[in-house]
């Protein structure tokens, strides 16, 4: 589960050139995410700070369900773990609600969703993450900076085997448009 969760945060890394002075800026934050699959440590302290923040946004919201299901990650405990997986889940269920066309927090969780073994049963929303990611891709609702995130996300889709062919088809020639 590890090396998948570290492939789903992958994406978050691209394009960082540096990170700016905002602690709550998504580009320091990934970059954070990214320390944080190694190290409770940072994953603790992250998940603190942003827990501090007195007006969440749904992408803060994202990165911290994302952070608790990095908590299930460093835990050792199973009981501990299935603690933080139900966080999580609860957590990216409100930042969903609050930003319900959000890509980058429809494909956190869906990453996270794809990769728990299916006995779990933390796969009751990769199909509708995975339709409404396809249809805000197809709607161009992303900046254009976020076309790396874009492609990755792409790229994660059509690895992960969950599409339909037609979704596949549609996905492939999005990934040739990107480059």
């Amino acid at each position: 589960m590890k090396v998948l969760v570290l492939s789903c945060l992958l994406f978050l890394s691209i394009g960082i050139n540096r990170a700016r002075a905002n602690e709550h800026d998504p580009e320091v934050i990934r970059k954070q995410l990214l320390t944080a699959l190694k190290s409770s440590k940072t994953t603790d302290s992250l998940y603190n700070a942003l827990d501090a923040t007195k007006h969440k946004n749904a992408l803060i919201t994202g990165y911290m369900a994302t952070l608790q299901a990095l908590k299930a990650i460093h835990a050792w405990n199973p009981f501990t773990k299935l603690k933080y997986l139900n966080a999580s889940e609860k957590t990216y269920a409100e930042a969903v609600a609050a930003d319900p066309h959000n890509i980058e927090i429809r494909f956190m969780r869906f990453s996270v969703e794809h990769n728990v073994p299916g006995f779990l049963g933390y796969h009751k929303n990769l199909e509708n993450d995975r339709k409404t990611i396809i249809e805000q891709i197809k709607k161009k609702n992303y900046k254009e900076e976020d076309t790396d995130l874009i492609r990755t996300t792409v790229k994660f889709l059509i690895e992960s085997k969950r599409c339909t062919a037609t979704e596949n088809e549609y996905l492939h020639k999005q990934l040739a448009a990107l480059k």
